[in-house]
């Protein structure tokens, strides 16, 4: 198979929210996600305000690019849990540095899009914003190993104080 590269360009970026990712405690963080007004009209946006949740693909433009490990490695250093390989993690430290986040829509304001427990910073290029269809979501049976969920009991949870 011969490698294909092409160029991506985010269409917005990730303004106020978290300033740094952490594993946890995303509950009620709230964000904007600014599209790119040099590019973009209120048109863009024109009928999302109809949608509760959208789905927005993200760069991890944070992650130590050192830091990738291709084959199988324990869910967050923790040895009570399995080795994994890559494309069983959803984490940030992935060939391509692409992140999925399904997010609740509180508002649209022209270009701004206004959201709640997107798990993604301020700076973070956003690389493509869809709204979210339920007729998209899981069909059948939905089944998951047990150390995810292990590990994500606090993740939509409020931040501690």
């Amino acid at each position: 198979m011969t490698a294909e590269t092409f160029t991506v360009e985010p269409v917005g970026h990730v303004v106020g929210g978290r300033v740094e990712p952490t594993d946890d405690y995303w509950g009620g963080t709230r964000a904007i996600i600014r599209i790119d007004g040099d590019r973009f009209t209120p048109d863009a946006t024109k009928g999302l305000d109809e949608f509760s949740h959208l789905e927005i693909v993200f760069r991890f433009h944070l992650t130590d690019p050192s830091d990738l490990n291709l084959g199988a490695r324990r869910p967050r250093d923790n040895p009570a849990w399995p080795e994994v390989g890559i494309f069983g993690h959803r984490n940030m430290r992935r060939i391509n540095w692409l992140g999925v986040s399904r997010c609740r829509l509180v508002k649209v304001d022209g270009l701004d899009l206004h959201v709640e427990e997107l798990d993604a910073v301020d700076g973070t290029p956003v690389l493509d914003i869809k709204p979210w269809f339920a007729e998209f979501g899981p069909r059948g049976e939905i089944y998951q190993a047990a150390w995810t969920t292990e590990m994500l009991p606090e993740y939509f949870a409020r931040p501690k104080r």
